[in-house]
């Protein structure tokens, strides 16, 4: 039984971190969008929607890859 639930968080691991990965790179392009280009130049910052992709898709990986490496 155990054998099954480790095999099961790996694979969990993998989907957080394809999922975090994705969420990144969703985040960059959004970055890229003409709104956002315009509210960074006048705020100096990204918009909401950007940063919680950015945060999302960090966490997601940084999890996928600890519960990855812990098994």
């Amino acid at each position: 039984m155990q054998k099954g639930l480790g095999t099961m968080i790996k694979i969990i691991a993998l989907v957080l971190s394809v999922v975090g990965i994705g969420f990144l790179i969703w985040g960059y392009q959004l970055s890229g969008s003409v709104g956002s280009q315009v509210t960074q130049a006048v705020t100096g910052s990204d918009t909401d929607k950007v940063m919680t992709y950015y945060i999302f898709g960090a966490v997601s990986f940084v999890v996928g890859i600890f519960l990855f490496r812990k098994n």
